[in-house]
């Protein structure tokens, strides 16, 4: 499938089908649009006084133009009110109308939707990311072939001129994410920490990225205890993973982005029960999978930025050499936590993963992690929470989830809630009482950050999606690599 941005307009184009965006009021058949109109034969007015069509969001409506036309079919679809015009309507809408010409079995599509901010780049950017995730499909462990294939060969941008570059950029940008799909989608039994390490080697060698890969030898001599502690029930072996991107010529800023491993959590000894979704916890390791798809991502685009790719990568696991509830750990900064919940494993796995980042002299760190359920009562399946100890860095985070169209919320780090976390014992639980579950698995995080500007984002509930929704499928979201691509480029 070919996307190309055009000067062609709505009344020059022919081709199968003519999608076009209308506001909440913007309905009125007038001007260049009853042009079209006419040139449809009033094809435009019957469709939105059949369908009742009010131009909202969602409300997306298509049908075959008759007589001798230059269009076959003609496509409405809702922008929502003028007031809340952003740039990810556009990528909405662009992924709304790729579906709809993939069930009318379109063979060449043209689009046309208002420009964003006066940005015919940016706006061709955000039309391409949403056409090509929203008819992204993983059909990788299907014996059949597709029912109805794709059979979309073409679509062009209207009244955008030549836009090449944005297509590019946006076409690399999908590259990451759906390599962040695709890992994270890929049952237990497919990827584990050892096929992690080895996708990621490809792709390192394809796209000329630095890689080391520490073996559980090496995580001895560097005390990740509390990582080790994880990774001692699973019969494969732990694989720390440091991808490097370095730019040519001296970098602007030095950043890293960790994401926890955990290719699939049973949760260990406090075992998760039958209905817990323990089928789900493939998509534990949705902070690796975006880690790296991010990578892939950045490695095409070439920013003058160094970034660090890092994960701690294994499996929680049942076995007779599983760490206990109740045992106490040491961490790689040498302080102890008594383990009071096998299955809060992935904090754990990123207290090391932290120590370790925070050594390589960075800018800043942004962590993310399937971490909490409570993240998810509080905040729903569609937004992640933000915890910073830089208010800088959670900014930057903000604004580039803005323009990728990812929803974060920043969350407080409400250091008086750690006392919940102190042990008898040892310097501190891994979990704490089960009120602002969230805010102190991000204390819990913070205690392994010594100066560096940090954020952690919890995206237990946007990396995976039960059904469809906005510019994705059913499955794996690849959540947040347009975040971390736009932070990093910015």
């Amino acid at each position: 499938m070919q996307i190309q941005a055009t000067d062609k307009t709505t009344l020059t184009w022919s081709g199968d089908t003519l999608a076009v965006g209308l506001f909440v009021g913007g309905v009125t058949v007038t001007g260049e649009l009853a042009e079209l109109d006419e040139k449809l034969a009033g094809t435009i007015k019957e469709l939105i006084a059949e369908t009742d069509f009010d131009g909202k969001a969602g409300n997306n409506v298509v049908t075959r133009v008759g007589g001798d036309t230059p269009v076959r079919k003609i496509m409405l679809v809702g922008l929502g009110e003028t007031d809340h015009f952003k740039l990810d309507t556009v990528r909405l809408a662009g992924s709304a109308i790729a579906r709809l010409a993939k069930s009318q079995r379109s063979k060449s599509l043209a689009i046309s939707l208002p420009i964003f901010d006066n940005n015919p780049a940016l706006t061709a950017q955000a039309i391409t990311e949403g056409v090509t995730l929203a008819l992204y499909e993983d059909r990788r462990f299907k014996s059949e072939p597709e029912e109805h294939p794709l059979k979309l060969e073409s679509v062009e941008l209207l009244e955008l001129g030549n836009q090449d570059a944005a297509i590019t950029k946006a076409q690399q940008i999908c590259d990451g994410v759906i390599f962040a799909k695709e890992l994270v989608a890929a049952p237990a039994n497919s990827l584990t920490s050892v096929t992690l390490a080895n996708a990621v080697e490809a792709m390192a060698t394809e796209h000329g990225l630095e890689l080391e890969i520490l073996e559980k030898e090496d995580c001895e001599k560097l005390g990740m205890g509390a990582y080790l502690g994880v990774a001692q029930a699973s019969d494969i072996p732990p694989k720390f993973i440091h991808l490097t991107y370095k730019p040519d010529g001296t970098p602007r800023r030095k950043l890293a982005i960790v994401g926890k491993g955990v290719t699939f959590d049973s949760g260990g000894l406090n075992l998760k029960p039958s209905g817990s979704g323990i089928e789900t916890m493939k998509m534990d390791m949705g902070g690796a999978g975006a880690t790296f798809g991010a990578a892939k991502a950045i490695a095409q685009l070439k920013p003058d930025v160094e970034v660090h790719f890092i994960s701690a990568a294994t499996e929680n696991m049942i076995s007779g050499h599983a760490m206990h509830p109740g045992d106490i750990l040491t961490a790689s900064n040498g302080k102890t936590i008594e383990v009071n919940n096998t299955d809060a494993e992935g904090r754990l796995t990123l207290a090391d993963a932290l120590v370790f980042t925070e050594k390589l002299g960075v800018d800043a760190i942004v962590d993310l992690a399937t971490l909490t359920g409570a993240c998810v009562i509080a905040l729903g399946d569609d937004i992640a929470g933000l915890w910073s100890t830089d208010d800088l860095l959670a900014e930057q985070l903000k604004t580039a989830s803005e323009i990728g169209g990812e929803k974060i919320w920043q969350m407080p780090l409400e250091d008086k809630y750690f006392e919940g976390m102190k042990s008898e014992i040892a310097d501190m639980t891994n979990v704490g009482p089960r009120q602002g579950g969230s805010i102190t698995a991000a204390l819990f995080l913070k205690q392994f950050i010594q100066e560096t500007p940090w954020a952690h984002i919890d995206i237990a509930g946007t990396a995976w999606a039960d059904k469809e929704s906005g510019v994705n499928n059913a499955g794996a979201t690849g959540f947040p690599v347009r975040t971390l691509v736009n932070w990093v480029c910015s």
